[in-house]
């Protein structure tokens, strides 16, 4: 009877680490995938072209990296194993701030250019004509997405596909506006320079409105970091003036589920915070 049981227990152990064998490595193919397309797809957005392999290798350096410090560092690998998630999941959290900040500075630069595409517009330059002006003069990124738009119409794209892929690689509210304005004008008629005009003074405000929020929001975001970092720190002060205490934290199945409890719970009150926080105009 025992060796019966010992025999399913087996059975089932042996089950388990094949179907988890075989999750981690479905797993692993998606995230892969999901670096070498997304991740890659995003990067040419800011016209960087880099080898997928090569990304996709770097990403494993470093998550294997830094679970080799978290385990040098504390000598326990259930804060390796976090560390190389980490790890793994950095560059495209990189990539996508990255695309967050080109798209705030796109928001920023493009008033500027309405008005500049209006002016020229008025003085009886044509509209592929202003765009190329404004290409050749404007900062980055509004001088890559503009010079990008010219040269397929160059190679014979149509310049309402043009717009909507400038749409697609920039998809913002106001991009969409600037968008449908250019579409509307050239199917209809009517005072495009005005319009540019009326749209720049629109999003002026809509930007005034948001740098007034957060001004006035950067405070609950920066007490929501705070209060997140508090326990880890005073954790970090305790490990240097009490170390035997707090060896019980990280070497016994209680201290992990505490410390399990404590990671959840600062996630989702920092979560609750930010959400609150962020308004968006």
């Amino acid at each position: 009877m025992i060796w019966l049981v010992l025999l399913s227990v087996l059975i089932s152990m042996t089950f388990l680490f094949l179907l988890a064998q075989r999750l981690c490595r479905a797993w692993l193919a998606k995230w892969e995938m999901r670096i070498k397309t997304d991740t890659v797809a995003s990067l040419r957005d800011f016209f960087l072209f880099i080898d997928p392999s090569v990304l996709w290798s770097t990403t494993i350096m470093l998550s294997l990296a830094l679970a080799g410090l978290a385990w040098l560092a504390s000598g326990s690998w259930w804060l390796a194993v976090p560390a190389s998630v980490l790890g793994g999941f950095a560059p495209a959290q990189l990539v996508a701030r990255m695309r967050k900040k080109r798209l705030a500075m796109f928001d920023r630069q493009l008033p500027d250019m309405l008005l500049a595409l209006a002016g020229a517009l008025r003085a009886g330059a044509g509209v592929h004509a202003a765009l190329r002006q404004i290409a050749n003069e404007a900062p980055a990124p509004l001088s890559q997405e503009f010079g990008l738009l010219y040269r397929q119409q160059r190679l014979g794209v149509s310049f309402e596909q043009s717009l909507d892929q400038l749409h697609l690689r920039m998809p913002t509210d106001s991009t969409g506006l600037f968008v449908s304005a250019l579409q509307i004008a050239g199917r209809s008629g009517g005072s495009l320079a005005e319009a540019l005009e009326r749209i720049a003074e629109t999003l002026q405000a809509r930007l005034q409105i948001q740098s007034r929020i957060r001004a006035l929001t950067a405070q609950g975001k920066m007490q929501a970091w705070v209060m997140a970092a508090l326990p880890f720190v005073l954790m970090l002060a305790l490990c240097f003036l009490d170390a035997d205490s707090m060896r019980m934290m990280w070497s016994s199945p209680a201290g992990w589920l505490v410390l399990l409890i404590l990671f959840l719970l600062e996630a989702l009150g920092l979560w609750f915070i930010l959400k609150i926080v962020n308004i968006d105009v």
